[in-house]
């Protein structure tokens, strides 16, 4: 009978599932955007900045990749309260029309030769735009599924948002590597840079509207029926679980530089620093990527049997010990060497992420979850996870040394590893007496 009733309690529902496709979405337009702008930086910086001098160029595109993150912290500290008071479905509806009507706005922006230096202010403006949208995505989306799954199946589920960003990712880039080997570097760098973009539109139409036919979470409604919603969660997230939100802001510098390293730097640097064609680099970035996304929800289930802090220390502790001699083995100029490096990390990635969302969301009360996750959450990867192709570029063009970005990448996992052993107090349900959540929240739980 136990037996039975446990086996029940672990049951995902058709909602749950339809929340997942909802909030996937959404996160897939994102990340769609970031595998598709690092594929094309090079016809992005043909076409919107002065050329004859194809590195200047290119930084200055990576550049602008990094300012897009700039309205992140201000996106997450509006829309993360927001999804706190209004609801995350409400709030993720609207933010899905922001991420995905700024990427379709890229693919219509007129170029430098059309309008001189107003092309590269106004690719600014929509990538902050878009920065500013995506600054409410994660939390929201992940406060949504976490409170709609089973108690004991929470690392799975909301892992499945990792893995999602990373599979879009990879088509991201795929379609615009098909579009540059049909079309050609002439029509490529002419029109056909605009296609990835404007696909966005259809995709945030269909996201809309699943998001609008969504039910809010069950917590998030019984705060509405019994009249707790926060008022201004933004200051109570602050007044009670400052402490939380600073261990996070150390645990996301490795999920920060370590997700933007593998899907925005590493694969123009396999092409460019390191002598790889464009489809040796892309074969080797989506291999990577692709094992990458089916092992991060593996990792998740894991997480709900082995407990998050394990999951956690291993990642950063492998990110630690195996960056430079995964950088070395990609530099040695064998495809197949760089296929094993990059899996290797992407693999350490899933071993971190597995663990990583589902206990941001068991740090808070439901209350002020959603805006107490979006606050450090946007804060690090604005400030890390942006700069990424940007620091790894100039520290090997400065160095001259094509490992220089691995001790970057190593010095901040030493810093998330030293939060990981310190900080984090384990909170899956499965290694715990009493769920985190339950001691936190003022409100009993469904």
């Amino acid at each position: 009978m136990h037996a039975h009733a446990e086996a029940e309690s672990q049951k995902i529902s058709p909602q749950a599932r339809k929340v997942l496709v909802a909030a996937g979405i959404g996160h897939f337009i994102e990340w769609y955007d970031v595998g598709a702008y690092g594929l094309l930086a090079t016809f992005l910086a043909a076409n919107f900045f002065v050329s004859g001098n194809p590195t200047a160029a290119l930084l200055s595109t990576f550049a602008v990749s990094a300012i897009g993150f700039v309205l992140r912290p201000l996106g997450g500290l509006f829309f993360g309260p927001l999804g706190d008071r209004i609801g995350r479905q409400r709030t993720l509806a609207i933010v899905v029309l922001l991420t995905s009507g700024s990427t379709f706005a890229m693919g219509v922006l007129p170029t430098y030769d059309s309008v001189g230096i107003l092309a590269p202010v106004l690719l600014v403006v929509v990538r902050m735009v878009q920065g500013f949208g995506a600054g409410g995505e994660t939390s929201n989306a992940v406060a949504l599924l976490f409170e709609h799954s089973p108690r004991t199946r929470r690392g799975f589920m909301t892992s499945w948002m990792d893995g999602i960003g990373f599979m879009a990712s990879v088509v991201g880039s795929a379609l615009a590597l098909v579009l540059i080997n049909v079309l050609g570097n002439d029509a490529m760098t002419g029109w056909g840079w605009r296609i990835p973009f404007l696909l966005a539109l259809p995709l945030g139409v269909v996201g809309l509207y699943i998001r609008v036919k969504l039910e809010d979470s069950p917590e998030f409604r019984e705060l509405e029926a019994t009249g707790e919603v926060a008022q201004s969660p933004t200051k109570e997230a602050f007044r009670t679980g400052s402490r939380a939100m600073l261990v996070l802001c150390g645990v996301l510098l490795l999920k920060a530089i370590a997700h933007w390293a593998l899907v925005s730097f590493l694969p123009s640097f396999l092409s460019g620093d390191l002598g790889f064609s464009t489809s040796e680099s892309f074969t080797t970035t989506t291999i990577a990527i692709g094992v990458t996304a089916v092992a991060v929800p593996v990792m998740g289930a894991l997480s709900d049997r082995v407990g998050r802090k394990p999951m956690l220390i291993a990642g950063s502790a492998g990110f630690v010990v195996l960056t430079w001699p995964a950088f070395y083995l990609m530099s040695l100029g064998s495809v197949a060497n760089a296929i094993i490096a990059m899996t290797v990390l992407g693999l350490l990635i899933a071993v971190f992420d597995g663990a990583l969302s589902a206990m941001m969301a068991e740090q808070f009360p439901a209350r002020i979850r959603s805006g107490a996750m979006a606050i450090p959450y946007n804060l690090v990867v604005s400030a890390f996870g942006g700069s990424v192709p940007y620091v790894a570029t100039w520290l090997v063009a400065s160095t001259g040394s094509k490992l220089a970005p691995s001790f970057y990448v190593m010095l901040l996992s030493a810093v998330t590893l030293t939060f990981a052993v310190t900080s984090i107090r384990e909170t899956a349900p499965r290694r715990t007496p009493v769920a985190p959540e339950q001691d936190a929240e003022p409100v009993p739980q469904p």
